[in-house]
């Protein structure tokens, strides 16, 4: 395991929950959950190239199928939180919170399938 794609990782997870759960408390879409999420997509981003690397590519289980649908998902979302944000629709930024909690939901699949691995190993 890469320490360094371990830590950019973790950061991503806690980037992006602060993102997605201070939009789901405060209730409404904000210019700093943006950011949040920008950073957990970058973190994600740099923290899975790095495991490629070391790991030599990626693998066709459900940790690196599902961690290509997160990242893109989160993509998607920071794309999409950032045209609601331009567009100023007030019922789109209160109710986007919809969709953050969905891909949140989605990208625990690959952060987490490698523990549940371990732990269906011994």
């Amino acid at each position: 395991m890469n320490p360094l794609a371990s830590t950019f990782i973790t950061s991503a997870l806690v980037c992006y929950t602060i993102g997605v759960w201070g939009e789901r408390i405060v209730g409404r879409l904000q210019w700093w959950n943006f950011v949040f999420f920008v950073l957990g997509v970058g973190c994600d981003t740099a923290g899975t190239a790095m495991m490629m690397a070391y790991v030599g590519g990626l693998s066709a289980d459900v940790h690196g199928i599902s961690g290509v649908i997160a990242i893109v998902l989160m993509i998607v979302h920071a794309i999409w939180a950032l045209v609601v944000l331009l567009r100023r629709d007030e019922t789109m930024i209160r109710r986007f919170h919809r969709f953050s909690v969905f891909v949140w939901v989605v990208w625990l699949i690959p952060y987490l399938s490698p523990m549940f691995v371990a732990i269906a190993a011994r």
